[in-house]
């Protein structure tokens, strides 16, 4: 088994992989035109987000058995080529979960009250108790869309804060449990004042979270995205977030995070988010901790071997 890691990892990942029968060519500042020229002679490659594993490289993978993504989300992997060529899929996202969920407590709360906000006022020495009043996470309805490993993990968090949890998941039914409730699309719309989206990105996902149906939520307040940036319309939000019809957001992604790269009206709609007191940024790291770093490379590892080297 030889295989081929493109992106730079934690450390560990030789090891482990070496450990149980590997033959590891660690290749982190390969470029795309030289995947292409060598992938051929792996039986395996492991990616994180350096380039998409798309019909170009995979025509010229002969010995390719799997693709191996570093993290959760697969939407740089051209899912429909690894069927037909019957490539396996491994991903990790048991590895990232426990990060990620913390996160979205973190994010939100310091939405909720205003810790991004006043932290700024006291350094630049205003002491302003009733500007940063916050709000309470009791008691209010969180709708969680996305029940995967993600969403769960969230909600094992939320349960501590006394607010009532719901769910819903295209894909996944039967989960309900005693912190969260199962629900149907419709009843997400009806009851959520907090929504957090843990959804995939796929055709069916990219820009789902338009001004429509958005506005069909009918109590929504604030909105919280650690999933994938294109499943939100960053211009939507601006829109509705400068009119108060939601009160505020805690997005960790972005439609296009090559922030110093944007220009139009990506430039334009940027330069009003940033300006919105009411918004709380983090650069895509939700689920990136010194922990999580190593945890996925054991979460690969042991995927590995339960398919080749178990007997």
């Amino acid at each position: 088994m030889k295989v081929l890691i493109i992106d730079k990892m934690h450390e560990s990942i030789q090891p482990l992989l070496s450990a149980i029968g590997v033959q590891v060519d660690y290749q982190p500042e390969i470029d795309r035109n030289k995947i292409i020229e060598t992938i051929s002679a792996y039986n395996g490659i492991i990616v994180r987000s350096k380039t998409n594993i798309d019909a170009e490289i995979l025509q010229h993978a002969d010995k390719l058995q799997f693709v191996a993504r570093a993290g959760a989300g697969v939407d740089n992997v051209d899912l429909e080529v690894l069927n037909k060529r019957n490539i396996i899929l491994l991903n990790a996202p048991e590895g990232n979960r426990d990060a990620l969920a913390e996160h979205c407590i973190g994010i939100l709360l310091t939405l909720l009250n205003r810790i991004h906000l006043s932290d700024q006022e006291v350094r630049a020495g205003k002491w302003d108790r009733e500007g940063n009043r916050g709000v309470e996470l009791m008691g209010k309805t969180v709708g969680l869309l996305g029940y995967g490993y993600m969403g769960e993990a969230f909600a094992k968090r939320l349960q501590a804060f006394g607010c009532k949890i719901i769910a819903f998941d295209q894909e996944k039914k039967g989960f309900g449990n005693e912190y969260v409730k199962e629900v149907s699309f419709e009843d997400i719309q009806k009851e959520t004042q907090v929504l957090s989206l843990h959804i995939p990105l796929n055709k069916e996902n990219r820009a789902l979270a338009n001004k429509k149906w958005l506005s069909d939520f009918k109590q929504l307040e604030y909105i919280v995205n650690t999933s994938r940036g294109e499943v939100l319309v960053l211009e939507d939000l601006v829109e509705m977030l400068k009119s108060g019809v939601i009160k505020g957001a805690a997005l960790d992604v972005l439609e296009n995070e090559k922030i110093n790269k944007l220009h139009g009206l990506q430039q334009q709609v940027f330069e009003e988010l940033i300006k919105l007191p009411q918004v709380v940024l983090t650069p895509h790291v939700a689920g990136w901790t010194h922990e999580s770093y190593k945890k996925i490379n054991e979460i690969l590892a042991e995927k590995i071997q339960n398919l080749y080297f178990k007997k």
